[in-house]
Parts: structure tokens; C-alpha cells; sequence
């Protein structure tokens, strides 16, 4: 069975269609610092409105632990949206109750209301199928059809996400539907060479897509955290970098299987190593293989791919005609130590081809480090989800809506 569609819901004129959004936005001081995910709701929203539906947006933000909790409430996204829409977005204080209800209510034909943060209520998240289920049936009384459209949260059976798609007529937003195709075409078929840059601090965060794309890509680049694992597993000292001594022989596995398959594991050749963690730290550019030959001895700390390796990964991913990426190269937060993600952002904007920028932190760094979402030829709000679906797992929130 296919995915179900908007066009399988069929005219949703004055009907109250539920819009599972993921708008886990990052917050500093009750301020979105990052709107991304806001802006990816909007092609549906847009859609939805403009059939003259009743649009009742649910999100969850941030971990809240069951209960309400003001630092993760959903009234900035609210706001953003409204701003971003260009026109008033109600917002009701709670998910299924009194507030919810009445702001459901008062919709007229292509108006649009905000319930507060999913996970203020327990049933959300919970274990128990029966309790997710209840909430579920709570929230069926808000809505007429659901339309899924968090790509984030569908590797997770959760009330909202599962249980509610089972309850109402439901089908995929847009923003799914963008996303399942770049993924389709990240597995099936790509157009070669096709490399695949991984970064982010854990090897262990990233095993099941190294296993399952290893067969799949020409090259796979290693920057990051992740990369001191690769070279303590070449029998390199990495000082006081970060390293999963317990994947050493997975890691060891991983570079003989590439071998052996024809992949190119291209490891940094320079890394920049600081004597601390900090913006302000003493840092020097240095060998991979003569970290601790740095005047910070053992105690060096290797925090960003030195220059020479953002060059050559650059260029490969220039050449390319198939490109994901998947975690910064380097602490990008901290300005001497963004340069390597920089490189690699800004080659990816040169590809004649499909470039995806895999979420998450990428997304976030692409940003903060000024580049324009439309410079890529996808962002993926999918974070975790975009990974389980490229390690071949399979995805309860893309089931339940047809998706085999």
C-alpha cells in the first residue's frame, strides 16, 4: 500500500483537519533562534488554508516530562507562525482541554490554531499502548481528519504520531511527502558519485547508516567527533579527544568492509587541536597522526578537521552528483573551531546535483553559519527519523499512513 497523500483526504472545506507538526524549535529566554521547522510547515498549512479547512497545529517542544512546564510552551511558536502566515494564529493554553476546545470551536473556514506542547500530557509519550490511546481519543475530538506532517517524530510510536492516525482519517503532509522522496533517492538508484559525509561526536550515534549505506555509496568522509574513533582504530594516539574506545573493532570492521566494497573511507588528514574546550583555548593545526606531538601533549584536544582536510573533503563533494551530510566536522559553535563545517557547507552548495543537509545539528550549523536553507537542495528536519529511515528500519509513524 502507498503512503496516503492530502489528495486521498479529499475536500477538507470547513472540516477541522489536525496538523501533527514537529516544532521542536531551539528557544533561548522564550526567543526561537532558529525557525527552521516553523518554515517547513508551511507549504501544508498553506495548502490546508487554502481548501477553507479548520487547522488545528500540534507539536511537542523540548523533553517536559508529562506535565506542563512554561519554559516549553508552544505560545513563541504560535507567534512565529502567525508572523510567518501573515495572519492570526490562536493559541490555546492546554492540549485537550477547556482552552483547546474553545479555540477549536472559534475557527472559522481556513483559520488556524496552536495547541500547547503535546508531552504536557503523560498519555503523549507513554509506554502503555492503552494510555497513548486514550490521549489519542482526546485529541480525535479536536479534528475531523489528521494530516502528519513531523517528519521528526515519526520513528516514534507516540499518541499524536500512531494511535491518533489510526483513530481519524489521515494521511501525509507535503513536508513528509519531500522528505520520503529525497531519502527514496539518497538509497534507490542514486545519481553517482555519490559520497556521504558523516560528522557529530559519536561513531555509536551513526553505525546502523555506515552499515546500511556502505554498499550503496563511492565515498564516505569522517569528520567530527567521530573521527578520533577512526584514528585510534588505525592505531593513532588522539590525546584527550573525544573517543569510543568500545567501537574500536566495529570501526576496524567498518574500514575493511569500504576496502573490500571499493567505498573511498576518506579519514582527515589535519586536525586542529586546542589545549581546552573554549572559544578563547590555545590552538594549533597538526597532523592526524601527531596529535600528541602538539604542545599540549596528551592533554590536546581535537575539536575541528584542519585545513587541508576541509579542502579535499570540499572538493569531493563538489564532484559529486550525489551528496549527504550528516553531522558538523568540528565544535562549529565556537568560531576557531567552525572552519571545517564551513568548507564542507559552503561545497555543498556547489553540487551539480542532490545535495541534503541531514538535520539536526547540520541544519542548525548551516544556519548559524549563514547560509540561506535554499542554497541546498534539501534540508532535512528529520534528524533522528532521517537516519533510522536510511539504516532500513522501519518507521511506525510512516506505517500506520500506508507506507511500506
Amino acid at each position: 500500500m502507498a503512503l496516503r497523500t492530502l489528495d486521498t483526504l479529499g475536500s477538507l472545506a470547513g472540516k477541522r483537519v489536525i496538523v501533527r507538526a514537529d516544532l521542536n524549535v531551539p528557544l533561548k529566554d522564550a526567543v526561537i533562534t532558529d525557525d527552521g521547522r516553523v518554515r517547513a510547515t508551511l507549504p501544508t498549512l498553506n495548502a490546508l488554508i487554502n481548501d477553507g479547512a479548520r487547522v488545528v497545529v500540534c507539536s511537542h517542544l523540548g523533553r517536559p516530562d508529562g506535565a506542563p512546564d512554561a519554559k516549553y510552551s508552544l505560545a513563541p511558536v504560535a507567534q512565529r507562525l502567525s508572523e510567518l502566515l501573515g495572519k492570526p494564529v490562536a493559541f490555546a493554553r492546554d492540549t485537550v482541554g477547556e482552552s483547546a476546545h474553545e479555540a477549536v470551536a472559534a475557527l472559522e473556514d481556513g483559520d488556524v490554531a496552536v495547541i500547547e506542547n503535546l508531552r504536557f500530557n503523560p498519555g503523549e509519550t507513554a509506554k502503555d499502548e492503552a494510555e497513548r490511546r486514550a490521549f489519542a481519543g482526546q485529541l480525535a475530538e479536536l479534528g475531523d481528519a489528521l494530516v502528519s506532517d513531523g517528519f521528526g517524530v515519526v520513528h516514534r510510536k507516540q499518541a499524536s504520531v500512531y494511535e491518533l492516525a489510526e483513530l481519524l482519517p489521515s494521511a501525509a503532509g507535503l513536508l513528509i511527502a519531500a522528505e520520503l522522496d529525497v531519502l527514496d533517492r539518497l538509497t534507490e538508484n542514486p545519481e553517482r558519485p555519490y559520497t556521504v559525509v558523516l560528522g557529530g561526536s559519536k561513531v555509536s550515534d551513526k553505525l546502523g547508516v555506515i552499515s546500511h549505506l556502505l554498499p550503496r555509496v563511492d565515498r564516505l568522509l569522517i569528520g567530527g567527533g567521530m573521527l578520533f574513533t577512526f584514528l585510534a582504530a588505525q592505531g593513532h594516539k588522539v590525546g584527550s579527544s573525544l573517543l569510543e574506545a568500545d567501537q574500536l573493532d566495529t570501526v576496524r570492521d567498518y574500514m575493511r568492509r569500504a576496502e573490500e566494497s571499493g567505498v573511498e573511507l576518506v579519514l582527515p588528514t589535519d586536525v586542529v587541536v586546542a589545549s581546552a574546550f573554549g572559544a578563547d583555548a590555545d590552538h594549533v593545526v597538526t597532523r592526524a597522526d601527531a596529535i600528541e606531538g602538539t604542545p599540549f601533549g596528551a592533554s590536546g584536544l581535537g575539536l575541528d578537521i584542519g585545513p587541508d582536510t576541509a579542502a579535499r573533503f570540499a572538493e569531493l563533494v563538489r564532484g559529486s552528483k550525489t551528496v549527504f551530510w550528516n553531522g558538523p566536522m568540528g565544535v562549529f559553535e565556537l568560531a576557531p573551531f567552525a572552519a571545517g563545517t564551513k568548507a564542507v557547507a559552503q561545497a555543498l552548495t556547489e553540487v551539480d546535483g542532490l545535495s541534503v543537509v541531514g538535520g539536526g545539528d547540520s541544519a542548525a550549523a548551516v544556519r548559524q553559519l549563514g547560509f540561506a536553507d535554499d542554497r541546498f537542495g534539501h534540508i532535512s528536519t528529520g534528524g533522528g527519523a532521517s537516519l533510522e529511515f536510511l539504516e532500513g528500519k522501519k518507521l511506525p509513524g510512516l506505517e500506520v499512513l500506508g507506507w511500506q
